[in-house]
């Protein structure tokens, strides 16, 4: 493709999500996009939730927290709570100034987590998540597929209180994406992660190209 110097305009800037098991690669491929937004001459900015603020960083030390005991609606909210914080303070904001936005993880991860792995009402969830974290919303969405075993293999130890709860409930994660997918379908696809990074990385950008 050819290359532009032109800044991305704040009309043109999008909004681009990574999401997936732990250990599919979410993390690299964020940072590659990055990278081939600003090979395109655009601006680009690369995030992560729970975080990329100074309240979504303290709720994201609590939410990992192998100590912290919270209860699947506590932890569905504070994850929404830092996606709002978020929303309002970088990733409007960067859109607004004409940069691109890629974060890894979004709603996929708390709809996965809350709902396929810790049985919390799909409707209810979703509603909530919609109502107060879902503007602005992703252009976007990009589940990075790849079987639990070699996600497991990829990551390595467990580091933080959701890897600590095993391949089996990785499993039901990687269930709720899949669902998630089939009930986003506008905005949410899938992405095959099964690969060296360069062929994950092509693929992400081929995904990509569709929204441009």
């Amino acid at each position: 493709m050819k290359q532009s110097s032109e800044p991305t305009s704040p009309s043109s800037a999008r909004f681009f999500v990574l999401d997936g098991v732990d250990g599919c690669g979410k993390s690299t491929q964020a940072r590659r996009l990055v990278a081939h937004l600003e090979g395109l001459g655009r601006r680009a900015e690369h995030l992560r939730e729970p975080g990329g603020t100074t309240e979504g960083e303290l709720l994201r030390d609590l939410l990992l927290d192998r100590d912290s005991d919270l209860s699947p609606g506590v932890e569905a909210l504070l994850f929404c709570a830092a996606r709002r914080q978020l929303l309002e303070k970088r990733i409007g904001p960067c859109l607004e100034a004409g940069v691109d936005v890629v974060c890894e993880r979004f709603h996929p991860s708390t709809f996965a987590y809350q709902v396929f792995a810790w049985g919390l009402p799909e409707d209810e969830l979703l509603k909530m998540l919609h109502t107060w974290a879902g503007s602005p919303e992703p252009h976007l969405t990009m589940i990075l597929e790849l079987p639990v075993t070699l996600a497991v293999k990829r990551r390595g130890a467990a580091t933080d209180r959701f890897e600590d709860r095993g391949a089996e409930f990785q499993e039901r994660v990687a269930l709720g994406m899949r669902r998630y997918v089939e009930l986003c379908p506008r905005t949410t696809v899938g992405v095959d992660a099964d690969g060296d990074e360069d062929q994950v990385a092509a693929r992400v950008a081929e995904a990509v190209q569709n929204v441009f």
